[in-house]
């Protein structure tokens, strides 16, 4: 399971991204059951406007 959250150059940094993902409890409705083995990665992206192009992406630890 990936969950993302995108931000762009003049919104945001992607620890930031990271940090919302943590804070707004995205992750949760899928930790929830014990029985499903899922592995959930939370991924940070930064887009820059000018190039329209991704900037910077991190995977949390």
């Amino acid at each position: 399971m990936y969950i993302f959250e995108f931000k762009v150059t003049s919104g945001g940094t992607v620890d930031e991204a990271l940090a919302q993902i943590e804070e707004k409890g995205y992750a949760k409705p899928f930790e929830t059951n014990p029985d499903e083995k899922r592995e959930i990665v939370k991924v940070g992206v930064v887009f820059d406007t000018a190039a329209r192009n991704v900037k910077e992406w991190k995977v949390a630890e």
